[in-house]
């Protein structure tokens, strides 16, 4: 006779899940993936998504995590049409503190509309036979009792419920979580929680590049500069596959971002801080209109300091911890959390005493460097918290300003700087001594006075 397999259970289809149902087959799991959508074939939107239609890359930190889950799957991208943007080599932005210099490549990303990427990865992951997707299905509750879960209630489209009996439970649900609510069904008390809400309002639209710059056109970021200027106004012009921009402008709560087609060129060029995206955009043909998005909360739940946890479930993906997107961390941070999904179930086998606490610390420590960096600047937004910044976030921020005003002008700086962003190597790296020494000293050279654009760059966006 043959042993049983275990089995897993993950509820949420989306990157998250996906990489999570991945990660939990590569140990020897049977995993069923509950999605409450029907999800398409293609690189088609669908309703539970609607993130998808604003900027999204996937940096390097992520990208690496991606392809240790997925062998070949950056390559698969690639052949759809997905750049490489080397950092910041590839990269026009203005930060508070003045423009970056354009130095030699230390991290990278993969910018990629979500639905191509989302196609992509749920095309390799699906090819799995031991995984069996249940669509057009709700996930509940949990089975089991404060001591531990034995899977998971779901009810499908036509109203049937059911419960999937699981030796782990992997939420993968998103923003929208119940967890919190299933805890407390099972007798657990609530998780800590904090939440950080700089109140920006997003504002996307897609365009066809100019046909000469369609090739290697650098990624433009005007960051916002929330305590210098007071405003959350910014923007990213971001390259896409098929000779495609994908353009998303953001603001603070009273920045009256656009939602409307004609209002929309005029905001970049009016409005930022630099008017470069709004002269790039009077060359590009726009395709689609504007979509509007307000969910940019960072909200953080700290399962990990749980003082219970139940056996036999874990949380990852948005559900621990959403981000701000004008950081770009989201799906990086997924990817490394089923990365840790991963590397902990092999070494202790799924069913194990105490894996999922274990593994609930591990996704815990693959959050903490985006989460940082996301707090420590929108947490200085007007009304962003109840009581305003901590003493811990006001020191952060001095010296991760400082860092930044330093990267302007000292390569070696920025380089490190963007290790960290890109999730290539953790925040410590940044209280190297050589490293606070550099902060102390300051920018090497002086600050740019106009964005580096190469004359063949502003000859092909048309802005000679």
């Amino acid at each position: 006779m043959s042993e049983r397999k275990p089995a897993a259970v993950v509820l949420g289809g989306s990157l998250a899940g996906l990489l999570a149902a991945r990660a939990l087959a590569s140990t020897g799991a049977r995993v069923t993936l509950v999605e409450r959508d029907a999800l398409p074939a293609g690189p088609e939107p669908r309703k539970g998504l609607p993130q998808a239609r604003h900027v999204h890359q996937l940096w390097s930190g992520g990208a690496r995590a991606l392809e240790e889950l997925l062998p070949g799957a950056i390559g698969r991208l690639r052949a759809v049409g997905v750049n490489r943007v080397a950092m910041t080599t590839e990269m026009v932005a203005l930060s508070p503190y003045g423009w970056y210099r354009r130095w030699a490549e230390s991290a990278f990303m993969l910018p990629a509309s979500r639905d191509l990427l989302d196609s992509v990865v749920r095309r390799l992951v699906l090819a799995d036979g031991e995984i069996e997707l249940v669509e057009r299905a709700e996930a509940v509750g949990l089975a089991g009792t404060a001591a531990a879960v034995t899977g998971a209630r779901v009810r499908t489209h036509d109203g049937v419920a059911r419960t999937l009996g699981a030796d782990l439970v992997v939420d993968a649900t998103g923003r929208g979580s119940r967890a919190p609510h299933w805890l407390a069904e099972l007798g657990l008390p609530a998780p800590e929680r904090r939440e950080v809400d700089s109140g920006l309002v997003y504002a996307s639209r897609l365009f066809r590049a100019p046909e000469q710059a369609r090739d290697g056109f650098p990624v433009v970021n005007i960051e916002p500069d929330p305590r210098g200027a007071g405003t959350g106004r910014g923007g990213v012009l971001m390259p896409l596959e098929d000779g495609k921009w994908m353009v998303t402008l953001f603001g603070g709560r009273h920045d009256d971002v656009p939602s409307t087609e004609a209002e929309f060129t005029r905001y970049a060029a009016e409005r930022l801080r630099h008017p470069l995206i709004g002269r790039l955009l009077t060359q590009a043909e726009p395709l689609t209109g504007v979509a509007v998005t307000r969910t940019t909360a960072n909200r953080r739940h700290f399962y990990e300091r749980m003082p219970a946890w139940p056996e036999n479930f874990t949380v990852l993906g948005d559900a621990v911890c959403a981000l701000n997107p004008v950081y770009g961390h989201g799906m990086a941070v997924s990817a490394r959390s089923a990365l840790a999904l991963r590397d902990v179930t092999g070494r202790h086998g799924l069913g194990s005493p105490g894996l999922s606490r274990q593994v609930q610390r591990a996704v815990g420590r693959t959050v903490r460097a985006a989460w940082d960096l996301a707090i420590g600047a929108d947490v200085f937004y007007p009304g962003a918290t109840e009581n305003g910044p901590t003493l811990r976030d006001r020191v952060l921020s001095a010296y991760v300003g400082r860092l930044l005003r330093t990267a302007t002008g000292n390569g070696r700086i920025a380089r490190r700087v963007t290790d960290v962003t890109a999730l290539e190597r953790g925040a410590e790296v940044l209280l190297a001594p050589s490293v606070v020494l550099a902060a102390v000293v300051g920018p090497l050279l002086p600050p740019l006075g106009a964005p580096p654009l190469t004359a063949e760059e502003r000859k092909a966006a048309g802005i000679l």
